[in-house]
């Protein structure tokens, strides 16, 4: 059908509103761009706006952008890849605001404020760590909770470190107030003898009833006091807990990280853990950040804390966007708390929220910071709190009233508090701790990890094929062929194989696997092949995922370049997945260095600190073979020295039997410790560490691997791993018969009964020797001596190791050479 052409003054018109939409969209562009560095953002007004000259437009519309992106809402978007991200969230700020509940808003704002106050009249001089300043995160996290049960979560996962983490203990895990006041008035010290964390890093549980009457349950992470560290855990327990969901898991686990200015910027395991965002493996649908934004770090000034203007400028390095509000404006930081959480939904991506407020008092309440910051506390010591100004600007009556109400009933709290005789549990475990035990090692916790040779060989079936018309690389073909020899007892088992056939039973028996780590699909040493790649077209095929129909999930995932957040996501993936076998593999040992934190304080002192148990594995590539410093050594030293009160468990398998039987042991038994793998590198596939099949339907992993060589030794060498191959060897050359060398395979819990059973079975044997490749002030050796003396009676005890040295191994590998013959000589040689 034809249409009528338009007359002249149509087409002037149209031309006039194209031209004027076109204007708008110039200046509001420019707004979008960088209007949130000329926001009103500090409600102090000590961090000014910074001018930005292309701003600087005269135009009808420049107060319209000015309003919406130059208010107390800043927001960066505009570096975000995807316009359909950047459209939603321009539509968002520029369109009609919801209507915010004010009243409900005032209320968690005077007792955010009120609890604060009682507790600072109550206790003075006590490290609390206030909120007060930046109490408008209690109702921005009751927003997001709002906005997240009408998506359907059912729990929120929340990691924090300690500033404001009593307010939300009480007023988003809902705990009852006398439970906080209990922790300073120390009611039970014999319940923390020994043990037992701070108050304001203990995690909480609790039920949150939303606005409109939902239910989410609430899991606040336990955490130290290294601010960050806390993140990639919370992060591994939110999806450890989608796992466990199936479908649907993202959407109903939500997890909120809530930051500090300075550590945001600052803590490189913050960026490790962003980077998570989309990996697969990793991602969990979208996290919430919340910067509780002081600025100010201890007695650090913003400027000196980092380089931009802004704290949260690291979150720019992905397609993530950050929306920077005023604390003070609380309907703005309502608003922007449903779009951040509406985005994540949306997108399925992280999103930051940069809460701008101050800190009302020194960093712990103890220090006083008019020393260093004396005009900043000058103007902070005039500020009324924030729900008096909320009520003032909203035009609120009767509020002395619910004030007063409030007061009341904390004060009465408090006083509850003196009467509590035990200190409280804030925390409840899910029913899948039910089956799984800490503490003490006891025999009852003991399980056989044989297997038959039929079922070995049935597994190895599967482990060794593959679709027909799949395309495999000649060389992995050749590994499958000589890995069918193994499982039927033609060839030797090797580690890789071992391992394999240990997950292959797990998982056909029900029990998940997941390994994560550096290049760990393939293996570092071109070990593992647990993923096979068609060679025209990089299709995927895991053999692993395919034992029985009936089997468990098995998930093996190349790692981002990171060990202290991959390390600390697992653990968190551990706690919340205990009949899993979670293993996190370092590519060397000597890399774990960069984890030390999350070992000192999440596995090593997890269950001391906050009775938490975890299941984790950690696989360490040891051995000293002249490849230099930071290849050779995976620290054997810090473990031992952290080993305390049973707390996890440090293994050396010498053969892949031993590795085979060690693996399974550890996800069979209810004993729920960590375990410390140090694992071979030239033995992964050596002839004397490889096992015969048979060895794998034996019923136990050994502590102690006898020498059944040797019956009456004149002299024992103790020692463990790649050095005991070495030593027997030795032997052989110098037809030695009157030495026994015998492995300790697990070195903590020390195995007492079994090794002084191997001993007493060498009577006449005068001298025992411990014997390590690490230098003197490294390895076993501090912490054996003084074990081997008690078990040894009138024996003498003797020890061959490297001169003591700052760097763990020589860069030389003829020095190496050197040093090695020089240790087996003086094995064989020393006297006492």
């Amino acid at each position: 059908m034809a249409t009528r052409p338009r007359t002249a003054t149509e087409n002037s018109g149209t031309q006039l509103l194209d031209a004027t939409n076109g204007e708008r969209e110039r200046v509001f562009d420019a707004f979008r761009r960088w209007g949130y560095l000329e926001a009103d953002l500090d409600p102090l007004g000590f961090l000014r706006p910074a001018s930005h000259s292309d701003l600087r437009l005269d135009s009808e519309f420049t107060a319209e952008a000015r309003r919406v992106y130059c208010g107390t809402v800043g927001a960066e978007f505009m570096h975000i890849a995807e316009p359909e991200r950047r459209l939603w969230i321009q539509e968002r700020l520029e369109g009609a605001q919801p209507a915010v509940d004010q009243r409900r808003a005032l209320d968690l704002l005077i007792r955010a404020d009120v609890f604060e106050q009682v507790l600072q009249q109550r206790y003075l001089g006590n490290k609390r760590f206030s909120l007060e300043g930046v109490t408008a995160l209690i109702p921005l996290v009751d927003e997001i909770l709002e906005a997240a049960a009408q998506q359907g979560v059912v729990e929120l996962v929340m990691g924090m470190s300690h500033r404001g983490r009593l307010n939300v203990i009480v007023h988003v895990a809902k705990r009852a107030p006398e439970e906080v006041f209990a922790g300073f008035e120390d009611v039970d010290p014999r319940s923390v003898l020994g043990s037992g964390d701070v108050k304001y890093h203990m995690g909480a549980t609790g039920e949150y009833t939303t606005r409109s009457g939902a239910q989410v349950h609430i899991h606040l992470v336990s955490n130290p006091s290294h601010l960050e560290a806390v993140d990639p855990v919370t992060i591994g327990r939110t999806r450890a807990k989608q796992d466990r969901t199936g479908s649907g898991g993202p959407q109903k686990y939500l997890p909120l990280l809530v930051h500090g200015d300075g550590a945001f910027a600052g803590q490189g395991i913050f960026a490790e853990t962003l980077n998570y965002a989309d990996v697969n493996g990793f991602t969990v649908g979208g996290t919430v950040h919340i910067i509780a934004n002081n600025l100010i770090g201890f007695t650090t000034q913003p400027r000196e804390l980092h380089s931009a203007h802004f704290a949260a400028q690291l979150a720019r390095r992905q397609s993530v966007p950050i929306f920077h509000v005023n604390a003070e404006d609380v309907d703005a930081v309502i608003r922007i708390g449903r779009i951040a959480l509406e985005y994540r939904y949306t997108f399925g991506t992280d999103v930051v929220v940069d809460l701008i407020g101050y800190r009302r008092h020194g960093h712990s309440e103890v220090d006083d910071p008019t020393i260093t910051q004396p005009l900043l506390y000058k103007a902070i010591k005039d500020h009324p709190p924030l729900w008096e100004i909320y009520a003032e600007d909203a035009g609120l009556e009767d509020v002395q009233d619910r004030v007063r109400a409030i007061r009341t009933e904390l004060e009465e709290a408090q006083k509850l508090a003196g009467s509590i005789t035990r200190k409280p549990t804030l925390r409840e475990l899910p029913t899948y701790w039910d089956r799984y035990k800490g503490g003490r090692y006891k025999p009852e916790y003991a399980v056989e990890t044989g297997l038959s040779a039929e079922e070995l060989l049935e597994i190895t079936g599967s482990l060794t094929t593959y679709p027909v018309d799949f395309h495999i690389h000649p060389k992995v073909k050749k590994l499958l062929e000589q890995r069918s020899e193994m499982g039927s007892g033609k060839r030797a088992v090797d580690y890789g194989m071992a391992e394999a056939l240990a997950f292959g039973s797990l998982v056909k028996a029900g029990v998940p696997v997941r390994l994560s780590g550096q290049d760990s699909r393939r293996g570092t040493f071109n070990q593992r092949h647990s993923v096979l790649l068609d060679i025209e077209n990089e299709q995927e095929y895991v053999p692993l995922q395919h034992i029985s129909s009936e089997q468990a999930r098995c998930e093996i995932y190349n790692s981002t370049l990171s060990e202290a957040g991959v390390l600390g996501f697992e653990y968190g993936y551990s706690r919340d997945y205990p009949e899993a076998l979670v293993l996190w593999e370092a590519q060397f040992g000597d890399f774990v260095n960069v984890a030390q934190a999350v070992i000192d304080q999440f596995i090593s002192a997890g269950e001391d600190k906050w009775n938490l148990l975890s299941g984790l594995t950690l696989l360490l590539p040891h051995g000293h073979e002249g490849q230099g410093p930071e290849h050779s050594s995976a620290r054997i030293e810090r473990f031992l020295q952290l080993a305390a009160r049973d707390n996890f468990q440090i293994c050396q398998p010498s053969n892949a039997a031993q590795y085979f039987h060690l693996l399974r042991r550890q996800a069979l038994r209810p004993w729920r410790k960590p375990l410390i793998v140090f694992t071979p590198k030239s033995m992964l596939r050596h002839p004397d560490a490889s096992s015969p099949i048979a060895d794998l339907s034996r019923a136990h992993f050994l502590n102690v691997l006898p020498d059944t060589d040797a019956s009456d030794a004149k002299r024992i060498l103790l020692c463990t791993g790649k050095i005991g191959h070495e030593l027997r060897e030795e032997r052989k050359k110098r037809k030695d018969d009157s030495t026994a060398i015998v492995f300790l395979e697990q070195m903590y819990p020390f195995p007492e009964a079994e090794l002084t059973a191997e001993l007493d079975r060498h009577p006449n044997a005068r001298d025992i020797v411990w014997v390590q490749e690490e230098p003197a002030n490294m390895g076993a050796l501090f912490y054996m001596l003084p074990r081997l003396r008690h078990l040894a009676g009138e024996r003498s005890v003797l020890s061959v190791k490297r001169s003591a040295s700052a760097s763990p191994a020589t860069g030389s590998a003829k020095a190496h050479e050197m040093e090695q013959k020089t240790l087996l000589a003086l094995a064989f040689t020393t006297k006492s």
